[in-house]
């Protein structure tokens, strides 16, 4: 459904059959939620990409670093999204906010592809130098943490997505799943390392990721439809 088609469907659910089980969300409430969930993505990613940055930097591990970058950019992702809705709560006929929303999209890409391009050539240097990470008993934990809220944000974002006929939304919602992903390939890379002293696990474990998100950020940026339902 094209978001301008969106923004008529949900303007039907706003009379009083909104209320009932199985009618629309009023689109004004659906902007209201995913305008919140974009608020708590950018909060909670700053604090773990300082948190991940700084683990990284203190056991020399590529894994949490790109981790930790990932976090930066998901806050990105989620500031391009406040703006792209805020815009659309702005009254923005139709059309318009469907150039913003594919202008959006195509930012969310943008920011995908430039992830898995340093999270690749970090981690491929890490290999050829054979760069031996600390145990980071930090980031374990705060990837397992990650994971369990990167999930709930992802289904979150995919039901608003939804809701809206947003496409921009749906590939920040992929953002977040990838970033689920990247906290398991993490946690097992440093996790490994740490328990097992295995030093390659922690480069090989952010290499994981880097083709799909690179995958899916092409297709944020071309406009095509993001395989976020995972």
């Amino acid at each position: 459904m094209s978001t301008a088609g969106a923004i008529a469907s949900g303007a039907g659910g706003e009379d009083g059959r909104a209320g009932e089980p199985g009618a629309p969300v009023p689109r004004g409430a659906a902007l209201a939620r995913a305008l919140g969930l974009e608020y708590l993505t950018v909060g909670w990613n700053v604090v773990e990409g300082t948190i991940g940055v700084a683990a990284a930097l203190a056991a020399g591990s590529v894994a949490l670093l790109g981790f930790g970058i990932d976090s930066f950019i998901e806050s990105l992702s989620g500031a391009i999204l406040v703006w792209r809705l805020r815009a659309e709560r702005g009254d923005m006929d139709g059309e318009a906010i469907e150039r913003l929303d594919r202008r959006a999209r195509r930012l969310v890409g943008a920011s995908l592809l430039a992830l898995a391009a340093y999270v690749a050539f970090d981690a491929v240097r890490t290999l050829v130098e054979r760069e031996r990470p600390e145990a980071s008993p930090v980031g374990i934990a705060l990837t397992t943490v990650s994971l369990l809220v990167m999930y709930w944000l992802a289904r979150a974002k995919r039901r608003a997505a939804a809701a809206l006929g947003s496409g921009a939304l749906e590939a920040d919602a992929f953002q977040t799943t990838a970033c689920f992903w990247l906290s398991i390939a993490t946690l097992a890379g440093i996790g490994l390392n740490a328990a097992a002293g295995l030093w390659w696990a922690d480069p090989a474990a952010a290499l994981l990721m880097t083709a799909l998100i690179a995958k899916e950020g092409r297709e944020a940026w071309r406009g095509e439809a993001c395989e976020c339902r995972r």
